[in-house]
């Protein structure tokens, strides 16, 4: 029997679709998702990068600004200095979570990119008819730089976490490269920072100028700008593509099903945060405050040296994360950490008396915290929730523990002063940290979750969850087709 032109239309059709997925699949192989999910790993960690420089500069300037702006500088602006940036982060982190769940990954990075750069440039030209005006307006500079910042780190550890899911291959190993385009990227920022000190300082011969710290704070331009390009051609991932409500977000049934999590990330965060910020901001300070004897450049030097332990802290998490999971990783980190801290501050007299000991032994109480809670914070907090709603957790999570560090850096000195002698409020804060510490170890276990490592599974479930109770899921998700050459 013959077929009918209408069979014969049919089978046209079905060939043409067959072809475009042919067409399709030869387009968007899998090793350019690997390569393009690679990329999207390198740019999340030079971006951070330049946001741990930017960070950590102003920790190394401050002794600077001391010798220089005798007027000026005095103890409260050392503080508003150091926390004008992280209360910017703060504000970043929660409109920036929210943001790029709602109009995707891409718009929300290159917003707070033009942020960064611009608070950057402020505060490299900042001037006053006052030492004081100066300062203030330096401190405004960094709180908008601050905030474009606290954009990158819900963006950042999202598109790492949703481009290592990519394929197999990547899922395997994504606790490692999260944690080096995350805390790794971030710490190696904080060592390239003093290193810079170091070099702009020998460039003007060892003479405090402004020209230092002007140089040292432009210089943290150069990176944003060079990721702008990548950033602009930048597409949201597959998971997102997939996943992504753009309105009418159920905010009473997501709290109902994930408040537990949502309680252990940020708590857990915030306990990270108040210790390691105070103790990596003001190493410089700690120690010119045993050997006060030292040079400016000593006192930089061996404060960088102390930050440099963070970096195989961080590789030797991401490493354990992929292996014995996530939140294991994080509570195995913060009872470490722990236990060391309360050693360093309890023989603090008999460890000082031999410098060499305590800078090493300083070192490894900043890379215990990297190993556990530094890299898991990020892994936990991205895992933990569906990919709708990433943004808006990874970035309150990562606000919480900003504050966490907001009040660890304002509190650190008045500790310190409290106490009789330097040695017993050093003492002090060592003991303070390590109990915080502990308390995080004992939340992390209780509240975060195991979650499985296919980002898949949890959106698949609160997909059902939301239909389960009634939610228009024709409002879930968005088109796939994307052009498979552009630029990740």
């Amino acid at each position: 029997m013959d077929a009918s032109p209408s069979d014969s239309v049919m089978k046209m059709d079905d060939s043409k679709d067959q072809s475009h997925n042919e067409t399709w699949a030869l387009e968007e192989p899998q090793p350019v998702r690997r390569r393009s999910g690679l990329l999207t790993v390198v740019i999340a960690g030079l971006a951070l990068f330049s946001d741990g420089y930017n960070a950590q500069i102003i920790g190394y300037m401050e002794p600077l600004f001391s010798v220089l702006y005798k007027d000026g500088m005095s103890s409260t602006i050392k503080s508003r200095l150091s926390n004008s940036y992280l209360i910017g982060e703060i504000f970043g982190m929660l409109f920036f979570g929210v943001l790029i769940d709602r109009i995707g990954r891409r718009t929300g990075i290159v917003a707070a990119t033009v942020l960064f750069i611009l608070g950057i440039v402020l505060a490299t030209a900042a001037h006053g008819s006052s030492q004081l005006g100066m300062f203030w307006m330096m401190i405004v500079a960094r709180g908008i730089a601050g905030f474009g910042a606290g954009g990158e780190y819900p963006v950042c550890a999202t598109s790492a976490t949703e481009a290592a899911d990519e394929t197999a291959q990547l899922r395997k190993r994504r606790g490692f490269l999260v944690a080096v385009s995350t805390d790794f990227a971030v710490d190696l920022g904080f060592v390239v920072a003093g290193l810079v000190a170091l070099i702009v300082l020998a460039c003007y011969h060892q003479q405090n100028s402004e020209g230092v710290w002007r140089v040292a704070f432009g210089l943290g331009i150069v990176l944003p700008l060079s990721i702008c390009f990548f950033r602009v051609r930048m597409i949201n991932s597959t998971q997102y593509r997939k996943h992504a409500i753009k309105s009418q977000y159920p905010y009473g049934l997501v709290l109902k099903r994930y408040w537990k999590p949502m309680l252990g990330t940020s708590l857990a965060w915030f306990c990270y945060d108040f210790v390691t910020y105070p103790f990596g901001l003001f190493s410089s300070t700690i120690v010119e405050q045993l050997n006060p004897n030292n040079t400016t450049v000593q006192n930089i030097g061996y404060g960088t040296v102390v930050n440099c332990f963070y970096l195989p802290g961080c590789l030797l998490g991401g490493l354990l994360m992929d292996r014995i999971g996530r939140k294991q990783n994080m509570t195995l980190g913060f009872l470490l950490w722990g236990v060391w801290g309360f050693i360093l501050g309890g023989a603090l007299p008999q460890i000082q008396r031999i410098f060499p000991l305590f800078i090493v032994m300083y070192g490894i109480f900043q890379a215990l915290g990297e190993m556990g809670p530094g890299v898991s914070t990020f892994l936990c907090a991205a895992e933990s929730f569906p990919t709708p709603l990433r943004g808006h957790f990874l970035g309150f999570a990562a606000a919480v523990g900003k504050a966490g560090a907001s009040i660890g850096t304002q509190v650190f000195t008045p500790i310190q002063d409290s106490f009789s002698s330097t040695e017993k409020g050093q003492q002090a804060v060592f003991l303070i940290g390590a109990a915080f510490t502990v308390v995080g170890g004992i939340l992390s276990w209780i509240l975060i979750p195991d979650m499985s490592r296919e980002l898949e599974t949890e959106d698949a479930r609160f997909k059902a969850y939301l239909e389960e109770h009634g939610y228009d899921i024709s409002l879930y998700g968005e088109a796939l087709v994307v052009n498979p050459r552009a630029s990740t």
